[in-house]
């Protein structure tokens, strides 16, 4: 039953059927949810699946799942695969190392530290600061709001939140702002969703009036979400601008960059995060912009007793050597953690720092590339901007979701759909730096081809509609 050098010869003969699957079909046929049992033995039972016929079911599973690292795959904002990164994967399930204490991590202790630490230089946070390696950007984010909500209200964690605290995130930001505000206490009644200029930016006049308001109604505004790379248009709010605000106020400065915070690594493109080194925390993402698998977030802080404060417990059977710097459990959210770290210095070890800035630099130019076709073309319609990972764009008059779906279901394309204020729009993200010109092309050529051949399968919209 348990043979490790046996299935790992499976594995990798898993491995080459779907490489070689992904070539001859680049967008995996899409089953619909309830046709899957039909389609997949998935049924668990009461008895053991003979070895023949559970790698026939496993092989088709696999065979059969969206494939996110393939030439047409548009969809979300990750994709792409760094081999190197994929090793340091397969390594960390292979070790199956908690990152908790260092007697049961080891050396991989060191590795956290290490990327972190290049982190912190690389951005400037200074002496004082460290980090983590959470569970997504989600987490990231979720974290840093606790922080700041125990900065300002000490006694959160033992009696509740018992202050009127007040957040600030733009219109554009990320989902998970709203849910964190609700886990943490704060509310989702005491967020305030801040408009956003024509770029998509965070609105710096209306920001400043709504925190002036809310302190004459007698509130204590502790938190401003800051977004390096919106999950539409991936726009990048003013961080400079927004910094003497935060310090004016006392009030928390967090930069979600989860999608375009690996800029830091690009000196053509680091100014688009100009002055984050005086925030208060920072994340970014890994498995979007740099081809590490899913998760590698990274999360820094300016101070790292703040990590101490809001994440630190005592725990006699765990914390039994070693001294706290080294025992990292103290200052994450989760105990059992797993180590992603290795994923993402693999990456760096192999390529470098010049390396990593290349696939930065790479997946912006396959951007401005898809801008330039685009504006080419009379039948399209550009609603991105320069210096962005987004491209947003309309084709003749179909309508965009319908278009995105019908592409989805004939097995066509894998991209997805925006909205920024009343336009909807198809919404192209260049993740894979593996990608080239003629990918960016081919996709164009793919959609057009369709359309053409199917006019009347994709719905259309009226010129007012647009």
């Amino acid at each position: 039953m348990n043979d490790l050098k046996k299935d790992l010869v499976f594995f990798v003969d898993l491995v080459r059927a779907f490489l070689e699957e992904e070539k001859k079909q680049p967008i995996t046929k899409a089953i619909p949810p309830k046709e899957v049992g039909h389609k997949i033995d998935i049924k668990l039972n009461e008895h053991a699946t003979n070895e023949e016929e559970f790698q026939i079911i496993l092989k088709k599973l696999i065979l059969n799942s969206p494939k996110s690292a393939t030439k047409l795959f548009y969809n979300q904002l990750y994709g792409g695969r760094q081999s190197k990164a994929l090793v340091g994967d397969f390594l960390s399930a292979l070790l199956n190392n908690s990152m908790a204490t260092y007697k049961i991590a080891g050396p991989q202790v060191n590795i956290e530290k290490e990327v972190l630490d290049s982190i912190i230089s690389i951005t400037n946070f200074g002496k004082k600061a460290s980090g983590t390696f959470p569970t997504g950007g989600s987490m990231s984010n979720f974290m840093s709001l606790i922080m700041a909500r125990d900065k300002f209200s000490p006694d959160s964690p033992t009696k509740g939140v018992e202050k009127k605290l007040i957040a600030y995130t733009s219109v554009n930001s990320h989902y998970s702002v709203s849910k964190n505000v609700s886990f943490s206490g704060v509310g989702r009644d005491n967020i305030r969703y801040v408009g956003a200029n024509n770029k998509g930016q965070i609105d710096v006049k209306l920001l400043k009036s709504q925190i002036k308001k809310d302190i004459k109604n007698g509130l204590k505004p502790f938190y401003l979400n800051a977004t390096a790379g919106t999950t539409v248009l991936c726009a990048f709010d003013p961080i400079e601008k927004l910094i003497p605000i935060c310090k004016k106020y006392d009030i928390w400065l967090h930069v979600d960059g989860a999608f375009g915070g690996t800029a830091i690594f690009s000196k053509k493109y680091s100014k688009l995060l100009k002055g984050v080194g005086q925030a208060d925390s920072f994340c970014f993402n890994a498995h979007k912009t740099l081809g590490a698998p899913i998760s590698t977030s990274v999360l820094i802080v300016k101070n790292k007793e703040h990590l101490n404060r809001s994440f630190n417990n005592e725990a006699s059977y765990l914390y039994q050597t070693h001294d706290n710097n080294y025992n990292l459990g103290q200052t994450s959210f989760e105990c059992g953690r797993r180590n992603n770290a290795l994923k993402f210095w693999c990456l760096w070890k192999s390529v470098g720092k010049k390396g990593i800035e290349k696939i930065v630099d790479k997946n912006f130019y396959l951007a401005d590339f898809a801008r330039k076709y685009i504006k080419s073309n009379k039948n399209y319609k550009l609603y991105s901007f320069e210096k962005t990972l987004s491209v947003c764009f309309n084709y003749k008059n179909f309508d965009p979701i319908d278009l995105c779906t019908k592409l989805y279901e004939k097995n066509k394309l894998m991209v997805g759909f925006g909205k920024f204020k009343e336009t909807t729009f198809v919404r192209l993200v260049t993740i894979n730096s593996e990608n080239t010109e003629d990918d960016i092309i081919n996709f164009f050529k793919v959609l057009e081809k369709f359309t053409l051949e199917n006019p009347e399968l994709v719905k259309k919209i009226s010129s007012n509609e647009e």
